[in-house]
Protein backbone atom coordinates (compact mmCIF):
# COMPACT_ATOMS: atom_id res chain seq x y z
CA UNK A 1 0.00 0.00 0.00
CA UNK A 2 1.60 3.44 -0.90
CA UNK A 3 1.75 6.31 1.92
CA UNK A 4 -0.56 8.83 2.35
CA UNK A 5 0.27 11.29 0.36
CA UNK A 6 3.28 9.84 -1.08
CA UNK A 7 1.49 8.94 -4.53
CA UNK A 8 2.30 9.62 -8.21
CA UNK A 9 0.72 13.13 -8.86
CA UNK A 10 -0.80 14.42 -12.27
CA UNK A 11 -1.28 18.13 -13.30
CA UNK A 12 -2.79 19.19 -16.33
CA UNK A 13 -2.03 22.15 -18.05
CA UNK A 14 -0.58 22.69 -21.70
CA UNK A 15 0.54 21.21 -24.48
CA UNK A 16 4.37 21.06 -22.96
CA UNK A 17 4.65 18.20 -20.34
CA UNK A 18 7.32 17.77 -17.72
CA UNK A 19 8.10 14.38 -16.27
CA UNK A 20 9.50 14.65 -12.29
CA UNK A 21 11.40 11.65 -10.82
CA UNK A 22 12.32 11.32 -7.44
CA UNK A 23 15.34 10.41 -5.54
CA UNK A 24 16.33 7.07 -4.16
CA UNK A 25 14.18 6.21 -1.38
CA UNK A 26 12.70 9.29 -1.53
CA UNK A 27 8.86 10.07 -2.84
CA UNK A 28 6.91 11.58 -5.42
CA UNK A 29 5.98 14.60 -3.01
CA UNK A 30 9.72 15.86 -2.71
CA UNK A 31 8.65 17.17 -6.00
CA UNK A 32 5.23 18.84 -5.56
CA UNK A 33 6.06 22.55 -4.88
CA UNK A 34 8.35 22.17 -8.05
CA UNK A 35 5.66 20.72 -10.22
CA UNK A 36 3.07 23.25 -8.53
CA UNK A 37 5.66 25.67 -10.19
CA UNK A 38 5.70 24.60 -13.24
CA UNK A 39 1.85 24.13 -13.34
CA UNK A 40 1.29 27.20 -12.99
CA UNK A 41 3.45 28.33 -15.46
CA UNK A 42 1.38 26.05 -18.27
CA UNK A 43 3.05 22.99 -17.85
CA UNK A 44 1.35 19.40 -17.77
CA UNK A 45 3.41 17.62 -14.92
CA UNK A 46 3.78 14.16 -13.92
CA UNK A 47 5.55 12.70 -11.17
CA UNK A 48 6.36 9.37 -11.30
CA UNK A 49 6.78 6.73 -8.47
CA UNK A 50 9.51 4.55 -8.28
CA UNK A 51 9.00 1.12 -7.90
CA UNK A 52 9.40 -0.01 -3.97
CA UNK A 53 8.96 3.57 -3.56
CA UNK A 54 6.92 4.46 -0.59
CA UNK A 55 5.43 1.71 0.73
CA UNK A 56 7.74 -0.73 2.72
CA UNK A 57 11.59 -0.27 2.56
CA UNK A 58 11.31 -4.36 2.23
CA UNK A 59 9.27 -3.70 -0.99
CA UNK A 60 12.04 -1.77 -2.21
CA UNK A 61 15.03 -4.34 -1.43
CA UNK A 62 13.34 -6.74 -3.97
CA UNK A 63 13.47 -3.91 -6.93
CA UNK A 64 16.56 -3.12 -9.26
CA UNK A 65 17.83 -0.34 -11.06
CA UNK A 66 15.89 -1.47 -14.27
CA UNK A 67 12.53 -1.44 -12.29
CA UNK A 68 13.02 1.85 -11.36
CA UNK A 69 14.10 2.76 -15.03
CA UNK A 70 10.54 1.02 -16.23
CA UNK A 71 9.00 3.30 -13.83
CA UNK A 72 10.34 6.26 -15.99
CA UNK A 73 9.69 4.92 -19.31
CA UNK A 74 6.00 3.80 -17.96
CA UNK A 75 5.70 7.57 -16.82
CA UNK A 76 7.34 9.09 -20.27
CA UNK A 77 4.76 7.30 -22.20
CA UNK A 78 1.88 8.33 -20.60
CA UNK A 79 2.80 12.08 -20.77
CA UNK A 80 3.71 11.57 -24.41
CA UNK A 81 0.07 10.48 -25.41
CA UNK A 82 -0.62 14.01 -23.58
CA UNK A 83 1.80 16.52 -24.67
CA UNK A 84 3.31 17.61 -27.92
CA UNK A 85 7.24 17.49 -26.39
CA UNK A 86 7.99 16.70 -23.27
CA UNK A 87 11.36 17.70 -20.88
CA UNK A 88 12.39 15.87 -17.68
CA UNK A 89 13.54 16.80 -14.47
CA UNK A 90 15.14 14.43 -12.09
CA UNK A 91 16.57 15.29 -8.38
CA UNK A 92 19.10 12.98 -6.98
CA UNK A 93 19.43 9.25 -8.45
CA UNK A 94 16.12 10.91 -10.24
CA UNK A 95 18.50 12.69 -12.27
CA UNK A 96 20.55 9.88 -12.96
CA UNK A 97 17.18 8.01 -14.74
CA UNK A 98 16.28 11.14 -16.55
CA UNK A 99 19.89 11.20 -18.29
CA UNK A 100 18.96 7.37 -18.98
CA UNK A 101 15.82 8.07 -20.66
CA UNK A 102 17.61 11.48 -22.45
CA UNK A 103 19.63 8.76 -24.18
CA UNK A 104 16.54 6.70 -25.44
CA UNK A 105 13.75 8.81 -26.25
CA UNK A 106 13.38 12.47 -27.47
CA UNK A 107 13.13 15.07 -25.34
CA UNK A 108 12.91 18.82 -25.68
CA UNK A 109 15.35 19.70 -22.13
CA UNK A 110 16.21 18.10 -19.09
CA UNK A 111 17.67 19.25 -15.82
CA UNK A 112 19.35 17.39 -12.79
CA UNK A 113 19.03 18.52 -9.31
CA UNK A 114 21.94 17.33 -7.26
CA UNK A 115 22.52 13.83 -9.53
CA UNK A 116 25.13 11.60 -7.79
CA UNK A 117 27.60 11.15 -11.02
CA UNK A 118 30.18 10.84 -7.96
CA UNK A 119 29.13 9.93 -4.09
CA UNK A 120 30.57 11.74 -1.94
CA UNK A 121 33.10 9.96 0.30
CA UNK A 122 30.72 10.66 3.65
CA UNK A 123 28.63 8.12 2.42
CA UNK A 124 31.33 5.75 3.04
CA UNK A 125 30.49 3.43 0.31
CA UNK A 126 33.74 1.48 0.19
CA UNK A 127 32.56 -0.09 2.93
CA UNK A 128 29.39 -1.95 1.39
CA UNK A 129 29.60 -5.72 1.84
CA UNK A 130 29.18 -7.26 -1.34
CA UNK A 131 25.89 -8.05 -2.86
CA UNK A 132 25.97 -11.63 -1.56
CA UNK A 133 26.24 -10.77 2.08
CA UNK A 134 23.68 -8.00 1.72
CA UNK A 135 20.67 -9.90 1.53
CA UNK A 136 18.43 -8.76 4.58
CA UNK A 137 20.79 -6.53 5.74
CA UNK A 138 19.67 -2.47 6.64
CA UNK A 139 21.39 0.68 7.60
CA UNK A 140 19.23 2.90 9.88
CA UNK A 141 17.99 6.45 8.55
CA UNK A 142 17.37 9.54 10.54
CA UNK A 143 13.87 10.55 10.85
CA UNK A 144 13.15 13.69 8.56
CA UNK A 145 11.59 16.77 10.34
CA UNK A 146 11.51 19.26 7.34
CA UNK A 147 9.52 22.10 7.85
CA UNK A 148 7.21 24.22 5.28
CA UNK A 149 7.00 21.02 3.00
CA UNK A 150 4.03 18.51 1.98
CA UNK A 151 3.44 15.96 4.73
CA UNK A 152 3.91 13.04 2.97
CA UNK A 153 8.04 14.31 2.59
CA UNK A 154 8.67 13.05 6.27
CA UNK A 155 7.57 9.93 5.50
CA UNK A 156 10.52 8.41 4.18
CA UNK A 157 11.56 5.17 4.90
CA UNK A 158 13.81 4.92 8.58
CA UNK A 159 16.29 2.07 7.08
CA UNK A 160 18.37 1.07 3.78
CA UNK A 161 18.15 -1.95 2.22
CA UNK A 162 21.72 -2.41 1.50
CA UNK A 163 20.69 -4.49 -1.71
CA UNK A 164 19.11 -1.57 -2.73
CA UNK A 165 22.25 0.57 -2.11
CA UNK A 166 24.24 -1.93 -4.60
CA UNK A 167 21.44 -1.27 -7.17
CA UNK A 168 22.01 2.66 -6.68
CA UNK A 169 25.40 2.02 -7.79
CA UNK A 170 24.33 -0.04 -10.64
CA UNK A 171 22.02 3.35 -11.60
CA UNK A 172 25.44 5.55 -11.42
CA UNK A 173 27.33 2.81 -13.44
CA UNK A 174 24.81 2.76 -16.46
CA UNK A 175 24.12 6.91 -16.27
CA UNK A 176 27.34 7.28 -16.73
CA UNK A 177 27.87 4.32 -19.55
CA UNK A 178 25.22 6.75 -21.35
CA UNK A 179 26.27 10.32 -21.06
CA UNK A 180 27.70 10.31 -24.38
CA UNK A 181 24.75 9.53 -26.48
CA UNK A 182 22.82 12.71 -24.31
CA UNK A 183 22.05 15.40 -26.52
CA UNK A 184 19.41 16.56 -25.04
CA UNK A 185 19.83 20.81 -23.69
CA UNK A 186 21.01 19.77 -20.20
CA UNK A 187 20.96 21.88 -17.47
CA UNK A 188 22.85 21.09 -13.75
CA UNK A 189 21.81 22.17 -10.68
CA UNK A 190 23.79 21.21 -7.73
CA UNK A 191 25.15 23.36 -4.32
CA UNK A 192 28.56 23.34 -2.82
CA UNK A 193 27.44 22.27 0.53
CA UNK A 194 26.07 18.47 -0.57
CA UNK A 195 26.96 15.91 1.47
CA UNK A 196 25.45 13.03 -0.90
CA UNK A 197 26.05 13.38 -4.22
CA UNK A 198 29.80 15.01 -3.98
CA UNK A 199 30.09 18.26 -6.64
CA UNK A 200 32.35 16.97 -8.51
CA UNK A 201 29.75 15.26 -10.36
CA UNK A 202 29.22 18.78 -11.69
CA UNK A 203 32.07 18.59 -13.51
CA UNK A 204 31.35 14.69 -14.79
CA UNK A 205 28.46 15.20 -16.31
CA UNK A 206 29.48 18.56 -17.96
CA UNK A 207 32.30 17.14 -19.41
CA UNK A 208 30.61 13.39 -20.66
CA UNK A 209 27.05 15.03 -22.02
CA UNK A 210 27.32 15.40 -25.78
CA UNK A 211 24.59 18.51 -25.40
CA UNK A 212 25.02 21.63 -27.42
CA UNK A 213 23.41 23.51 -24.73
CA UNK A 214 25.00 22.89 -21.56
CA UNK A 215 24.39 24.81 -18.24
CA UNK A 216 25.26 24.88 -14.57
CA UNK A 217 23.53 26.57 -11.73
CA UNK A 218 25.52 26.36 -8.71
CA UNK A 219 23.83 26.84 -5.12
CA UNK A 220 25.64 27.87 -1.87
CA UNK A 221 23.50 27.27 1.16
CA UNK A 222 21.79 24.47 0.35
CA UNK A 223 22.48 20.47 0.59
CA UNK A 224 21.24 17.76 -1.34
CA UNK A 225 17.30 18.24 -1.05
CA UNK A 226 17.14 20.93 -3.24
CA UNK A 227 13.84 20.73 -4.27
CA UNK A 228 12.67 21.37 -0.48
CA UNK A 229 15.27 23.21 1.05
CA UNK A 230 15.82 27.44 1.70
CA UNK A 231 16.97 27.91 -1.74
CA UNK A 232 13.92 26.10 -3.12
CA UNK A 233 12.67 29.47 -4.57
CA UNK A 234 16.18 29.52 -6.93
CA UNK A 235 15.74 26.21 -8.10
CA UNK A 236 12.09 26.49 -9.10
CA UNK A 237 12.68 30.43 -10.59
CA UNK A 238 15.93 29.02 -12.79
CA UNK A 239 14.47 25.39 -13.59
CA UNK A 240 10.99 26.87 -15.25
CA UNK A 241 13.57 29.57 -17.29
CA UNK A 242 15.61 26.86 -18.38
CA UNK A 243 12.59 24.85 -19.59
CA UNK A 244 10.87 27.92 -21.20
CA UNK A 245 13.69 28.20 -23.47
CA UNK A 246 13.66 27.53 -27.23
CA UNK A 247 16.35 26.54 -29.80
Amino acid sequence: MILSGAEPFFLPGGKRGVLLIHGFTGLPAELLLLGRYLNERGYTVLAVRLAGHATRVEDMSHMTSEDWMDSVRDGYALLSGLCQDISVVGHSMGGLLAMRLAAEKPLERLVTLAAPAIIHPGWGVEKLPPREKCAGQYVPKARRKLKNVPEAVNKTYRKMSLLSVHELLEVMKKARECMEKIETPILIVHSHGDHTADPRSVDYIFEHVKSAEKEVFWLERAGHLLPLEPERDLVFARTAAFLDEEG
